[in-house]
């Protein structure tokens, strides 16, 4: 079915040096990335903002104490509601407009690809041990090449 992206952009960067992308790009990446063939539409909500809020975060959920690119919250809902709540994503601007800087990546690849490793996360892949990580980066490495962006483990 459908996926539903709503995109918010925290007030303390909305004037910033970031470069955030529109929400229109950004929910078009996230659409790519939801795999999901089920009957229910899915929701998500990504909320781009400052790197004292995503260490904030990072800090209370898993226990790392600095500011981080992408953070991912699942959640699951009873079947019954008939909307499958995929979660919440949060990116940090600054985060991903530096490792883009520093790893000499068009900006826009590399949020496409921070959005789109936040939804693959959402919907329970994870590179914990190294069969799920190649599992995972191929899919980013599909979807972001169906997006017309390059490999981003090049």
């Amino acid at each position: 079915m459908s996926v539903t992206v709503d995109v918010t952009i925290s007030e303390d960067i909305a004037s910033g040096d970031d470069e955030v992308p529109e929400p229109a790009s950004i929910k078009s990446w996230a659409a790519a990335a939801y795999l999901n063939n089920a009957d229910d539409d899915a929701v998500i909500s990504i909320l781009v903002t400052s790197p004292e809020e995503t260490q904030q975060l990072n800090k209370q959920y898993r226990a790392k104490d600095k500011p981080t690119n992408v953070l991912s919250f699942p959640m699951q809902l009873p079947d019954e509601v008939g909307v499958q709540m995929l979660g919440d994503i949060v990116l940090c601007a600054a985060v991903i407009d530096e490792e883009a800087r520093s790893q000499s990546k068009p900006a826009s690849a590399h949020w496409a690809h921070m959005v789109v490793h936040g939804m693959l996360h959402l919907q329970g892949y994870d590179h914990i041990d190294n069969d799920e990580a190649d599992e995972m980066e191929k899919l980013e490495i599909n979807i972001l090449n169906s997006l017309g962006f390059d490999n981003p483990y090049e």
